[in-house]
């Protein structure tokens, strides 16, 4: 979702703050702009479209200051248009905002009824106006932002900047994330902590409520109620090579040829010298548990969908998977020894958030899977696994879902063996063919070249079907989810025995149909299928190993190999492919494929 950034500093900050929001790009956004206090003078500048175009601006129209806040907006109120562009300001106020204020529509209308001119469609601009009504009715900056907060309904990140006060920023939090860094004699807000990477490692998170009153002195905090809190400043290591390209033209590209490398480093973490499952806090009870709640969203919920085949079969347990913006609103029962399970790439996603707040004092023990350690998803659970698949900056999730997919993998082998339906041998068996992932991964990244050829042909098409059977449903769905993200071609994912009950419809000579089919129990069932769309004049891409492509017979319009795989485990390794194919179906289109139209990287809003 939107991105925010705050200096103050010793220097201009108007090209830091425009290198922070850089760095900030992957979370989505469609305008840019920046404002500063200069000689006490409050002014802004604000661009529509990338951030080289506010780059450009800065050039022709400077804007002087050693103290200020930015911003990176992805459209919720309001068109992308500069007028609807952050900062907004009114009177001696300008600020910054990630989230949607609620109550915005009355607040609007009691202050143009005191005389407020409005310029904007947006909910932000509201806060802007009720805190310089609070500066008009003589309080100070604090006190009017303090006022201004306790009017707001709704889920925000909030920064304040006022004209005559370049030692000031007010920061505040309310569902959606923001972090204070620490300098020397400087200091920075930001949305997360990547885009504060080159100023500071020093890091204090607001929690829930709080609000900050930011000099270059420090940082103050305080409480919803206005309670001076303490709170803890963390040191936080961010690999800078893993925020920049390296060399790829895009960032997903560099992120799908990661993959080896990180989940072998999630592996690592997770495994012992033994090779026992290691799982931090003191791991989790399933002796006592009946049943797990899975949620989540996008990818992620994809990921709850493949390990539900695992713990299902490994374990014998029963699993329930949501999509988090649909689960709170069913108000679900949440029976006595529930373990509820909330993935998450970014640790912030809202829905997924106030899903895990209603499962609060209902389930036995609320678990996250993130990879953001420090993510409120992480601070709010009982127990966080991260996956350690380090920053991921391209907006279709690659290397996340994959290193979701392994730590989910070894939760299910330990699920399996606390409860005894794993015996020694065959459990040290599956984690030897976890380990062998990275390596066929590694493999996989070769089929490259061979996957470019074919998406010059998926290109030209308009829909596309996966198809797949047993856990590898769950990877067509994800294969289709990735080619609508950065191609825009309309795709649907469907389990195989499914077509003939609708899809099938859709089947003719212009409509590729993807088969997802290692060569395991199920392959002949799936073969069955797809002979059931070739006699229908369809398109058929198999995605196979080699033994499935020799036995899959005659009429197959394009074969993809990939490395032979242990069955429980090819849906880490089938991720690949999904992955490529959409990558560069989205290049021989042209599309923006890290940052792909109306797409947010983290969804910090309902």
């Amino acid at each position: 979702m939107c991105g925010i950034v705050g200096v103050l500093g010793d220097h201009e900050v108007a090209p830091i703050m425009v290198e922070a929001l850089r760095r900030l790009e992957y979370r989505g956004y469609d305008s840019a702009g920046i404002a500063t206090v200069n000689g006490g003078r409050l002014d802004r500048r604000r661009a529509v479209g990338k951030l080289v175009n506010l780059s450009d601006l800065l050039v022709h129209d400077p804007l002087p200051g050693k103290a200020g806040i930015g911003h990176t907006r992805w459209a919720t109120h309001g068109a992308p248009t500069v007028a609807n562009a952050h900062p907004h300001r009114a009177g001696r106020v300008a600020v910054v905002h990630n989230g949607i204020i609620e109550n915005f529509r009355t607040l609007r209308a009691d202050l143009v009824a005191q005389g407020a001119g409005f310029e904007s469609d947006t909910d932000t601009e509201t806060v802007a106006h009720l805190a310089q009504s609070f500066l008009d009715a003589g309080l100070s900056p604090r006190e009017a932002a303090e006022r201004t907060l306790d009017r707001l309904e709704g889920a925000f990140a909030l920064l304040f900047l006022f004209e005559g006060e370049d030692d000031l920023m007010i920061a505040a939090r309310r569902g959606s994330p923001l972090a204070v860094g620490h300098g020397e004699g400087e200091m920075y807000v930001g949305s997360d902590a990547i885009a504060l990477a080159p100023l500071t490692h020093r890091i204090t998170y607001l929690e829930e409520g709080d609000r900050a009153i930011v000099t270059r002195a420090g940082a103050a905090f305080f409480d919803a109620a206005s309670r001076p809190v303490n709170r803890e400043i963390r040191t936080i290591e961010i690999d800078a090579t893993r925020v920049e390209k390296g060399g790829y033209k895009h960032f997903m590209a560099k992120e799908i040829a990661e993959q080896p490398s990180v989940l072998g480093d999630a592996l690592r973490h997770y495994l012992g010298e033994g090779g026992e499952i290691v799982l931090p806090g003191g791991g989790i009870d399933f002796t006592h548990v009946s049943r797990v709640t899975m949620v989540a969203c996008g990818t992620a919920y994809l990921a709850c969908m493949t390990a539900k085949y695992w713990i299902e079969q490994l374990a014998g347990l029963p699993v329930d998977v949501d999509i988090a913006s649909e689960f709170r609103y069913r108000e679900p029962p949440i029976p006595a020894g529930t373990l509820a399970v909330f993935v998450s790439q970014s640790g912030e996603t809202a829905d997924t958030l106030a899903a895990l707040r209603y499962c609060e004092g209902r389930a036995q023990r609320i678990v996250s899977v993130v990879n953001v350690a420090e993510s409120s998803i992480a601070r709010e659970s009982d127990l966080a696994l991260p996956i350690l698949a380090g920053a991921e900056i391209g907006v279709a999730s690659t290397k996340a879902f994959t290193c979701q997919l392994a730590v989910l993998a070894l939760v299910a082998l330990d699920a399996a063996r606390q409860r005894g339906a794993l015996d020694a041998v065959t459990l040290a068996a599956h984690i030897q063919d976890l380990r062998t992932m990275p390596g066929r991964l590694n493999a996989a990244l070769a089929a490259g070249p061979r996957v470019e050829t074919i998406a010059r042909h998926l290109a030209e098409a308009s829909d596309v079907l996966f198809l797949g059977r047993g856990a590898m449903y769950p990877l067509a769905l994800e294969g289709a989810l990735k080619l609508k993200e950065i191609s825009y071609i309309h795709a649907e994912g469907y389990a195989s025995g499914e077509l003939k009950h609708g899809p099938i419809a859709l089947v003719d000579n212009t409509v590729p149909v993807i088969v997802m089919a290692p060569h395991n129990r199920l392959f002949d069932k799936t073969v069955s299928n797809m002979q059931e769309v070739m006699a229908r004049g369809g398109k058929v891409l198999l995605v196979t190993d080699s033994r499935g492509a020799a036995e899959a017979g005659d009429g197959v319009w394009q074969t993809l190999v990939m490395p032979e795989a242990p069955e429980l485990f090819t849906p880490i390794l089938y991720a690949l492919p999904a992955q490529l194919l959409a990558y560069h179906t989205a290049v021989a289109k042209g599309t923006d494929v890290d940052q792909p139209r109306n797409l947010a990287k983290s969804v910090t809003v309902e």
